[in-house]
């Protein structure tokens, strides 16, 4: 058991933070099953994520005068018991509810670990394995929703989290007491905590926009769609020994994370095509740019400050906080983009039906399907398979290949019309990561260390 503690202790960071993009994947299955509007959905992504933001100082501040092992073994099993309550919910009203107790969990959780993994591993290497756990959580989270909810359903996404977390609850009262909890020295680093909220607001557009581009726009498969975008953890990954360059200056690691997260953002806003293999270059360098600022600007923030468990709470806060900002910023604006795109596209498919060499009542039934289809999903990139699997079992022979041939250039005119949807919040994202690097290019007076 002894060996294993660590090890779970690490996991359940990475689940606390994977959580919040988990469910991107799986948002239109939600959506469907739990009679949802979109708005309501959106709330299940950022009650989380905004939750975990404001309560990770209040958290630490509680858990830096009592015993961390106690608060933390109650903070995970709050998690798994709430992600048990997610599973379970049956209206979208009780999900958001879970959500936030699972957000409020996790926050304990995750300052909690921070202390018991240093009374475990040392001071280095127990902060390194938090920081490291944190930022493969908050990668991989897109990557095991889309799987889980394709091969089981977005119920599974909360299920497979449940025996991990309950595994961590004596693991966390099994470490043996550290020293007495450090008195509070030290003021905030605000830089290094602004450019890493700035970059988490960034980064909303790599693991949040950018997977439902693919579902919803590009209409691929939730496993599909997992696939493409395990690029970005994998990239983050194999950035390490890369890091390993600019170890004399941190700064100039930050700023060429930044600016590479920045250059992919760009890539994403301008594809030449729905095929996904344009997305895989532009998502290399934001994994690369993740790998290199997440977890520098982390252990800036909290390098020799004291009480550890605080300024944690604080990197916390302003990377869930900029998650937040970042769907503030992006949300409204690609769905105002999509709602311009209407007209255009129904313009568009109106020239391609009346092209199609259909018979004329065809191409009038079809329009009227089509119409429908249009109008009960406005707001969204519509899917108009729908109408095609109503009407060509009553064409004739010779006419379903022309409508087999009309069907495949709607969704190329389709396609072309949400990813320019999309551009504009992409833009957005790498505006965003610019900003992060003038904090950290800009001259100005240092965090000072001491209060």
């Amino acid at each position: 058991m002894r060996r294993a503690v660590a090890p779970l202790l690490a996991v359940t960071v990475a689940l606390v933070l994977a959580d919040s993009a988990v469910v991107t994947l799986a948002l239109p299955d939600i959506l469907a099953e739990l009679d949802a509007t979109v708005g309501q959905v959106a709330w299940v992504l950022i009650t989380f994520n905004l939750v975990l933001g404001l309560g990770a100082v209040p958290a630490a501040l509680v858990l830096g005068r009592t015993a961390p092992r106690h608060l933390t073994a109650l903070g995970v099993a709050v998690f798994a018991g709430t992600s048990a309550w997610c599973a379970l919910a049956d209206s979208i009203e009780v999900l958001i509810l879970a959500r936030c107790l699972q957000a409020v969990g996790g926050a304990l959780a995750l300052v909690g670990c921070l202390e018991l993994m240093v009374d475990e591993y040392g001071e280095r290497r127990g902060v390194a394995t938090w920081v490291t756990a944190g930022v493969v959580g908050t990668a991989t989270g897109p990557v095991a929703g889309g799987l889980l909810t394709q091969a089981i359903s977005w119920q599974a996404i909360f299920v497979v989290q449940v025996p991990f977390a309950a595994l961590a609850v004596p693991a966390a009262l099994s470490v043996r007491a550290g020293p007495a909890p450090a008195p509070d020295r030290h003021r905030p680093a605000v830089r290094p905590n602004l450019t890493l909220a700035l970059l988490s607001a960034a980064l909303t557009a790599a693991l949040f926009l950018l997977v439902l581009l693919l579902v919803e726009g590009w209409r691929r498969s939730p496993a599909t769609a997992a696939l493409t975008v395990s690029v970005v953890p994998l990239a983050a990954l194999a950035a390490r020994p890369f890091a390993r360059l600019f170890r004399p200056s941190p700064a100039v690691e930050v700023a060429v994370g930044s600016l590479l997260v920045a250059g992919g953002l760009a890539g994403l806003a301008i594809p030449p095509s729905a095929s996904l293999a344009w997305t895989v270059a532009p998502q290399a360098l934001v994994g690369l740019g993740l790998g290199l600022t997440v977890d520098r600007l982390t252990a800036q923030a909290m390098e020799m400050r004291l009480p550890r468990v605080r300024h944690a709470g604080w990197t916390i806060a302003a990377r869930h906080v900029g998650v937040v900002v970042g769907l503030a910023i992006l949300t409204p604006v690609f769905t105002a983009d999509l709602r311009d795109a209407e007209v255009p596209a129904q313009e568009a498919i109106t020239a391609l039906v009346l092209d199609a060499p259909l018979e004329p009542q065809d191409k009038i039934a079809l329009a009227e399907e089509l119409g429908a289809e249009l109008s009960g999903q406005r707001g969204q990139v519509p899917d108009l398979h729908r109408a095609f699997d109503r009407l060509v079992p009553t064409l004739d022979p010779d006419d379903r290949a022309a409508a087999a041939r009309l069907e495949r250039d709607l969704d190329v005119q389709l396609e072309s019309a949400a990813t320019h949807a999309f551009r504009d919040s992409f833009l957005i994202g790498a505006g965003l990561a610019l900003l992060a690097l003038l904090t950290v290019a800009l001259p100005g007076r240092r965090d000072r260390s001491a209060s």
